[in-house]
């Protein structure tokens, strides 16, 4: 559960305005979301909130990592996402007053803006530009989720793993390397497989030429090749 809430930091003005929930807001809308916003720290492994919890409120990322997942009786985990820095996430349990659809934990030590429900409630209903961000959140979202639920329904775990890897080199401007930001349990888990058959996944790749790994470091060696071996594994 949070730590004791900090003070906010003299530059959460300009930190509000780069999360892509609250840019381009008027200046003085930024301040009364920063009236809103209660600092609280959370260390690693710790738990944000548990699937069906309260919607009490959502959350903004300042610094570290948050994976959002689902779990099943027997232990199994789905992570549904990653969210890192600036990201923002639970906003329609928040919003509608329903219960946390899954759970939320810091992958490393972590501090969040917490932003309770009713609060920001009426706060929307004094600034409608709010609103629209809100409402491209929104679609976001369903745009995230929509390609989960294509990638673990019509995919098998060597063209998710190419679809992952792909993913990470646009982000860093279509990097050759990129760098694995998770654990192979953790990955396996936002893939839907296990870490054994991730492992030989990874070999198989390998032995075909198509990635080299050393480390956490991945080169892609033929990227029509990955995107072909996506599309004859859909």
């Amino acid at each position: 559960m949070p730590r004791s809430p900090k003070s906010a930091p003299a530059n959460l003005l300009e930190f509000l305005n780069q999360t892509m929930l609250f840019q381009g807001l008027p200046p003085e809308q930024l301040v009364e979301l920063e009236k809103l916003a209660i600092a609280q720290t959370y260390p690693k492994g710790d738990i944000i909130f548990h699937q069906g919890d309260e919607g009490i409120g959502f959350f903004v990322i300042k610094t570290g990592r948050v994976k959002v997942y689902k779990s099943s009786r027997d232990g199994k985990e789905q992570i549904l996402h990653i969210f890192g820095e600036r990201d923002h996430f639970a906003e329609v349990p928040a919003l509608d007053g329903q219960y946390y659809p899954a759970s939320a934990s810091a992958l490393e030590p972590t501090e969040v803006l917490f932003f309770a429900r009713q609060r920001f409630l009426n706060l929307l209903e004094q600034q409608p530009a709010l609103t629209i961000n809100l409402l491209k959140s929104f679609a976001r979202h369903l745009r995230r989720f929509s390609n989960l639920v294509d990638n673990l329904a019509l995919r098998e775990v060597p063209a998710r793993l190419a679809n992952y890897l792909l993913s990470l080199s646009e982000q860093s401007d279509g990097a050759e390397t990129v760098t694995l930001t998770l654990t192979k349990g953790q990955l396996a888990a936002q893939l839907g497989t296990i870490p054994e058959t991730l492992s030989r996944v990874f070999a198989k790749l390998t032995a075909e030429g198509l990635i080299e790994v050393e480390g956490y470091q991945v080169k892609l060696c033929d990227r029509d090749r990955l995107q072909q071996f996506i599309a004859d594994k859909s």
